[in-house]
Parts: structure tokens; C-alpha cells; sequence
């Protein structure tokens, strides 16, 4: 077992570790820090701000909207939207009325996204206008979709099958809060779906709670703080970041995608003093060309994965701040970290209160420190893990086997609780900031009529994570050739998750019962055979620029 930092007396000062479940929910966290709160800022976005008094009234609108729409308790409600205040809003409306947001990658297409769409059976759709086409490649008599509400006019670009009309106008009505409980879901987040289609993690009002105050309580967030980030919000790093400063007092900027090149002016304008790096974001911002604008702002600390330490140097030296490691996902809440300046390089911390951290072997068996094993977890509070995956019962007891959640991750602990990360056990593949699913990669890639057989998986990226690679065996006789495959690709995967490299096999390395041997083909890695996107020149289209 891993003994638990010690967060005190720094935990006590926000009033908020402790509540009582009931008291864990977003109407109830809405109403308490709007009455402790009141005019100071709560939520920044380009073009709109909330105080803590404002935005109760704003959800209970947006609310109002929703259930005259006919959600009910219960019903999900997907949003296709890149970062504004509509879409924060929409969120916690749904939470308030004791519906379930469903917020979807902006980049999913094809069998993705008709996949989330049918799994979560969401009722409503909101949208931008400009993700509408990616609807024309999903079969909307297979969905459960009965509206489709635009944040903006609908042009010619809205699909046929579906029924398609702007979100109704805010009339000023207020939706009273709904009797919500601690472990009812506010959302469900999809994963990448390493081991077979996106999972829908249901992660409850607690949840989110708790994740939001871990992550304040090492950061040692205040009233004083203004916490930045252009993460997106179906994903829920960019959630939690809401919920830290709902819980602490601080203000919350929420920005659009991110942008290298913008990103020093962005958080200057802000004047943020906390931000959130995640993935391949730093060694990106390290390629830009250094200056006395990477120090011209207010950052004290920010959230993130650890970089080597050659690049924490570099960093530090250039940013004049520190990457304050700790582990979290997206099922789990923030369970392992460290105080600030307390951290030890390469480490991401030990358990935090509450939560009861082991390393194990594949029976489930707790391993001597020093020895690699799977990380696992339990709460000691209600709620403060996901509850499961949405509508696949089978896989939520495979990943909460023996009433600890696997988290798929290869860990090693050391003498004192410190854990250090080594690997994912799946074969899942991580490309700036983005999980991607080898198996929704090979199902795109196998739907083609010329495709035989394909593998998708990492090889290293010079930007310090992952590129896509697929070995493909061509059908006989075909003429097809890697720009006429990535083509297809465009339309049916996100960009993302779309093959830098492409090698075209005769044969596929397959183990004895018939699953190809990813292993080798990740050793084997780059060859001179394989073709390169990028040195081809091919670009991809990028759904939702920049704000």
C-alpha cells in the first residue's frame, strides 16, 4: 500500500475539502461560491465573462432551454463545439437539471463519431455550424438523435436526415435545480479506446469535485489566481481546471485551441498564474524561437507532465517557472502528486488523501517496491472515481476487476510511496496531447475495398511522443498508393489519428492464434520502405481554427 501525502495545513484554507456529498454536486457548489464569491471573476473566454453570482443565473437560463426542449433527468446531451462560454454553460445546465453532457471531439468523423453518438444515445445535439457536415457520414437512422440545436445560423453545410434548427433564444426564464446526488453522472468523457471502440467514462458531480480539489490543493491555488488554458473541453483536464477554481475562488480563462505561436501573448492578455502544459505542448513551445516574450507574463506554476530533465532545464531557464507533475485520469480524479516544491524529478508523487494506491502484478497481486507492475486504485470517499464505462457493463467490470480500478499503466514504486511511470500495458498511441486508438485507426484502414489487412501503432516522434504508423498488406492486384490512402482516411478519422507513416507489407508479423504481433512492428519501427507524410508534403484539414 502507498502512504498518502500529507496536503494539511494548505487543504483547510479553500473551506471546501470535507463538504458533505450532497453538498459535492454542481447546483450546490454553484449557489454556495456564488453567496462566497459574489462579483469577483469566475469564467473568462474571448469573448464573454461570468462573476461567481452571474454564472448560477446563466446555467439555471440555459437550463430552462433545455428541459423546454424536452431533457429530461437522465437524458444525454452531446455537444460538438470547440471552447466557448456556450459550451462550459451547457455543461453545468445539464448537471443542474440531472441530465448528462456528452461533450465529443470536435476532430471525431465517420465510424468515430457515429460510434459516440450511438453509444451514449444521446437525445440533442448542439453544434457549431461548422462541424454539421461531419454528420453526413454518420447514418442518423441509427441514433437516437430526435434535434440538432446550431450555435449560429444553419447554412447549406447542415446534413440531410437530421432535424436541424438554431438553439431557441434565451427567453429569461431560470430552471429550478434539480435534486441531484453526489454520484449521479454530470458527464461522459470518451476515451481513444485503446483496446476496442471509445469508452464512455461516466464521471460523476463528486468526481469532479474531488478531481478539481486535488489539483487546487498542489497548486496551491487562491482567490488570487487566474487559471488559463486552451485544453479542450471533451477532455477533462480542461474540466477539471473549472472545477479548481469554482472550489477556491480563482478566476478561469477559458481560450481556444492551442497556438505556439500565439500562446506567450495569450497568457500574457490573461494574466494568468497558472496554466496546464500537457503532452507534447512543451518540446513544441521549446522549438520556438526564445525571447524575453516567454517571460513576460505572471505564471508561477503550471500543470503538466514532466518533461526529461534536460528539458526542465530548458524550460525553467527560458519560462521562469515549473511543471508541477501529479497523476490523474480520466476515470480516476487526481490520485497521485506532491506538494509544490516538493516534487522529485521523475516521479509524479504518492498517493493523495483519500485514495488508496497499490502496484500490481497481472493477478492482481501487490509487488515488492523496485518491481514494475500495473498501478491500481480505490476511494475512501463516495464517488470519487468514474462509476464505469456508459453502456458496456462488461468492460467496467473488467477495468474495476476485484473492486480497484486497473488504470493500464506500468508503474514502479519506490522506498517511501514515490511512484514512477514507465509505460502503458495497451497498445494505445499518444501524439501531441492526443490518445489515439490503434483499433479505430485499423478499422478505418480495413473498410477500404483494397485493404487486406493493416496494423496501426507508435514509433517515436521528434517532438517526444508518438507518431501513427500502419504496415498495410494491399489486396491483389491494387493500385492503390499512401496518398490515396491517407485521402480516404481524411473524412472517416480525425486528423490526429491519421498515419504519418505508411508502409505497404506483404504480410503482417501474427502470433499463433491469430493477433498481430505489435510488438515487432514497433521495434522494427521506420524503415527506408516506409513512406512520410509530412515529406511528402501531404497537409490535412483542421477542423475549428484558432480564436
Amino acid at each position: 500500500m502507498t502512504s498518502a501525502i500529507d496536503l494539511e495545513p494548505f487543504g483547510s484554507r479553500f473551506g471546501t475539502r470535507g463538504l458533505a456529498p450532497r453538498e459535492q454536486t454542481v447546483p450546490a457548489l454553484l449557489a454556495r461560491q456564488a453567496a462566497a464569491f459574489g462579483d469577483a471573476p469566475l469564467v473568462r473566454t474571448p469573448d464573454a465573462a461570468r462573476t461567481f453570482a452571474e454564472l448560477p443565473e446563466a446555467v439555471a437560463r440555459r437550463a430552462a432551454t433545455l428541459a423546454a426542449g424536452g431533457v429530461a433527468r437522465g437524458d444525454r446531451v452531446a455537444a460538438l463545439c470547440s471552447n466557448r462560454i456556450e459550451l462550459l454553460e451547457l455543461i453545468l445546465a445539464c448537471g443542474w437539471l440531472g441530465a448528462i453532457a456528452v461533450p465529443l471531439n470536435t476532430a471525431a468523423r465517420g465510424p468515430g463519431l457515429e460510434h459516440v453518438l450511438r453509444n451514449s444515445g444521446a437525445r440533442l445535439l448542439v453544434s457549431e455550424p461548422e462541424f454539421l457536415p461531419a454528420l453526413a457520414t454518420v447514418d442518423a437512422a441509427a441514433l437516437a438523435l430526435e434535434d440538432v440545436w446550431t450555435l449560429g445560423a444553419v447554412d447549406a453545410g447542415a446534413p440531410d436526415g437530421y432535424r436541424v434548427r438554431p438553439m431557441p433564444a434565451d427567453d429569461g426564464t431560470q430552471a429550478p435545480a434539480a435534486e441531484v446526488g453526489p454520484g449521479d453522472t454530470l458527464v461522459i468523457l470518451y476515451t481513444s479506446g485503446t483496446t476496442g471502440p471509445a469508452k464512455g467514462v461516466c464521471c460523476s458531480h463528486a468526481q469532479l469535485y474531488w478531481f478539481g480539489l486535488g489539483v487546487a490543493e498542489l497548486l496551491e491555488i487562491t482567490p488570487a489566481d487566474t487559471l488559463y488554458t486552451c485544453l479542450p473541453l471533451f477532455h477533462v483536464n480542461a474540466v477539471s481546471c473549472f472545477f479548481q477554481a469554482l472550489l477556491t475562488g480563482a478566476t478561469y480563462h477559458l481560450d481556444g485551441r492551442f497556438s505556439a505561436s500565439r500562446f506567450w501573448s495569450r497568457i500574457k492578455d490573461s494574466g494568468a498564474t497558472v496554466t496546464y502544459l500537457l503532452g507534447a505542448m512543451i518540446p513544441i513551445l521549446l522549438k520556438q524561437p526564445a525571447g524575453p516574450h516567454e517571460r513576460d507574463h505572471r505564471v508561477r506554476v503550471a500543470n503538466g507532465t514532466a518533461p526529461p530533465a534536460e528539458l526542465d532545464r530548458q524550460m525553467r531557464e527560458r519560462w521562469g517557472f515549473v511543471i508541477h507533475e501529479c497523476y490523474a485520469s480520466t476515470e480516476t480524479s487526481c490520485i497521485v502528486g506532491a506538494p509544490l516544491g516538493a516534487g522529485r524529478l521523475g516521479y509524479m508523487g504518492r498517493a493523495m488523501p483519500g485514495f488508496d494506491v497499490r502496484v500490481v502484478d497481472g493477478d492482481d497481486v501487490e509487488v515488492p517496491d523496485g518491481t514494475p507492475g500495473e498501478m491500481v486504485v480505490r476511494a475512501e470517499q463516495p464517488f470519487a472515481l468514474a462509476s464505469g464505462y456508459f453502456g458496456t457493463p462488461e468492460r467496467t467490470v473488467e477495468a474495476w476487476r476485484n473492486l480497484w480500478f486497473h488504470t493500464g499503466d506500468q508503474v514502479v514504486r519506490e522506498t517511501g510511496g514515490w511512484l514512477r511511470f514507465l509505460d502503458r500495458l495497451t497498445d494505445s498511441i499518444r501524439r501531441r496531447g492526443e490518445n489515439i486508438s490503434s483499433f479505430e485507426v485499423e478499422y478505418v484502414l480495413l473498410s477500404h475495398p483494397d485493404v487486406a489487412s493493416a496494423a496501426a501503432f507508435a514509433v517515436p516522434s521528434e517532438l517526444g511522443e508518438d507518431e501513427v504508423m500502419a504496415a498495410v498488406v494491399l489486396r491483389d492486384g491494387s493500385a492503390l498508393d499512401e496518398r490515396g490512402l491517407v485521402e480516404y482516411c481524411v473524412p472517416r478519422l480525425a486528423y490526429f489519428a491519421i498515419p504519418r507513416y505508411i508502409e505497404f507489407v506483404p504480410a503482417l508479423p501474427m502470433t499463433e492464434n491469430g493477433k498481430v504481433r505489435k510488438k515487432e512492428l514497433r521495434e522494427r519501427g521506420v524503415t527506408s520502405a516506409a513512406w512520410d507524410r509530412e515529406a511528402a508534403g501531404v497537409e490535412l484539414p483542421r477542423p475549428g481554427l484558432p480564436r
